[in-house]
């Protein structure tokens, strides 16, 4: 991503937005992908659904990526998967990720696989909805997962040792809550212990966020895990992590 892009849907030039919204660059912000007119998008993605289907702007965006995604799969099938997770725009790509989602009679470890290039694209965008397309099944079949993610949180890629642990945090964002591990977070030990001194913010992030969701109905588990890991690794990395995740409970110290 070369392009500084814009943090105003008002300062976005119309040159700019035509090309967003035909598929021929990908966003640079957040406020670029909420401009995007996903019809005009879907259209240009897929001429075949011209005439045929339209998006309903006033919509949430989730509504939208998931409408969007159920469109093409019913139209296109898995005959042109590949050209959409390849597709120039990130909201194509992220379509795509949801269409992994929907495919019928894939075993978790077979969807888990398809999802990982998406999971690792080089677009911030992408890799958000790779794991919200992901979510419920991986709340579905939590322990498979939890015991798949074991190899992820130790790939050398920064962006599959995060979405393992981004995908399966106890409350999240934009997405339902997965019960056991916030009832029992200590499920999710496999995951964090790995990623307890991640060396990239992207990561430590993320394991940091996961505690903060863990400690909200669990707080005592929390402050003894950190605790341990203070203890045993006092690294700056598993520092700023444990500040970060227990930084709600020490606002309402």
């Amino acid at each position: 991503m070369t392009r500084k892009g814009y943090s105003k849907r008002s300062a976005i030039p119309p040159e700019i937005l035509d090309q967003l919204n035909q598929g021929t660059i990908a966003s640079a912000t957040l406020a670029e992908g909420l401009a995007i007119d996903f019809t005009t998008l879907l259209h240009a993605a897929a001429p075949t659904t011209k005439g045929k289907h339209l998006i309903d702007p006033a919509t949430g965006l989730l509504k939208r990526m998931a409408r969007a995604a159920e469109i093409l799969h019913e139209e296109l099938g898995s005959r042109q998967f590949q050209q959409l997770a390849s597709h120039p725009s990130d909201t194509v790509r992220g379509w795509a990720s949801y269409i992994v989602a929907m495919i019928p009679d894939l075993s978790f470890a077979e969807r888990l696989e398809r999802i990982r290039p998406l999971a690792d694209d080089p677009h911030f965008g992408v890799r958000e909805w790779a794991w919200i397309a992901m979510r419920n099944h991986i709340a579905t079949n939590l322990d498979e997962a939890l015991d798949l993610f074991k190899l992820w949180v130790v790939d050398p890629s920064v962006n599959i040792r995060r979405f393992a642990s981004e995908s399966t945090r106890p409350r999240g964002v934009w997405c339902a809550h997965i019960d056991r591990l916030k009832k029992k977070p200590s499920l999710g030990l496999p995951i964090l212990e790995p990623l307890h001194g991640d060396p990239t913010k992207y990561v430590q992030d993320s394991v940091a966020n996961w505690l903060n969701d863990a400690a909200k109905s669990d707080p005592e588990w929390v402050c003894s895990l950190c605790k341990k890991w203070l203890k045993k690794s006092a690294t700056s990395h598993t520092a700023r992590i444990c500040q970060r995740a227990l930084r709600s409970l020490d606002k309402d110290a």
